[in-house]
């Protein structure tokens, strides 16, 4: 089963959420698709950490074969190719290396060439299997990450709890495209709606089945239950709010290994994704 959790803007409780169902499952793979700022990593503290690199294809230009046709620019709907002195050039950080730009070219004076765009870092931790990708400071997109991050996750019998970035954005749906199920974590508060909101069409386009964590609940008046009971959604859980909570995961602890109760807690909330995936396949088949 791979649970994909998101959330409208960082803060909400998302990578907490995250590394404690995959703490509390045992053997589990917890993949940290939050490429610009992972911090999964901090709580696990893994071991046997290996570290690879991740790079794209860019254009190389032939200044001897090009003939100055301009294919290439006129092309490039990006603009990283330029006409500068009667020669191309190539602005490599805004190229998406699509290629096209070889196609086009009449004289064959375009090749590609590897350039690096960041990092997957892998160990392990009491069972679960940890990957974090990096993305190198000032790229435009992170994408070409977590598509190898999430390479693996299509043959893993194991479960897979994918933190993703927050927002809406493209990498957001890289991030989900092999989920099961998503969870999305809102504060109870009118801006944590606000938020809430961005990811539920996102998913609603997706057409990934998904259900609500409410984190720091209280007991006061709360937008995001009236929101999920006028859109028939599921509040899979309501973690209470507690100052115990906050202590230990700013000592960098993982409170599902350190607080039997709240172990029992996450282990709920994925029996209950559980049976909300089997109801799912039970109405999809």
């Amino acid at each position: 089963m791979k649970i994909a959790v998101l959330s409208g803007k960082g803060g909400t409780g998302k990578t907490f959420l995250s590394v404690n169902l995959a703490a509390a499952a045992n053997k589990s793979m917890y993949i940290d698709c939050d490429i610009e700022e992972p911090n999964g990593h901090l709580f696990f503290k893994p071991t046997n950490i290996t570290k690879r690199q991740v790079s794209v294809k860019i254009p190389k230009v032939d200044k001897d074969k090009c003939i100055g046709c301009r294919n290439c620019v006129d092309f490039c709907k990006f603009n990283a190719l330029a006409f500068i002195k009667s020669k191309p050039m190539v602005f490599e950080e805004v190229c998406h290396s699509c290629g096209g730009c070889m196609l086009f070219c009449s004289s064959e004076a375009l090749s590609e060439i590897d350039r690096n765009i960041g990092y997957i870092h892998e160990g392990f931790s009491d069972g679960v299997k940890i990957s974090s990708g990096i993305l190198n400071i000032g790229e435009a997109s992170g994408v070409p990450i977590i598509e190898e991050l999430l390479d693996e996750v299509d043959k893993s019998d194991d479960l897979v709890i994918i933190d993703c970035p927050p927002g809406s954005n493209c990498t957001v749906m890289e991030s989900i495209k092999y989920a099961d199920y998503a969870l999305i974590v809102a504060e109870p508060t009118i801006f944590g709606l606000h938020n809430l909101k961005m990811v539920y069409e996102l998913l609603n386009l997706f057409n990934i089945p998904f259900g609500i964590i409410i984190n720091k609940y209280t007991d006061r008046n709360n937008p995001i239950i009236e929101f999920a009971k006028d859109n028939n959604i599921k509040i899979i859980y309501e973690i209470p709010f507690d100052k115990n909570i906050g202590k230990i995961n700013s000592n960098g602890k993982i409170i599902s290994r350190v607080d039997e109760n709240y172990n029992n807690i996450f282990l709920e909330i994925l029996n209950k994704v559980k049976e909300e995936v089997h109801r799912e396949t039970v109405i999809n088949s």
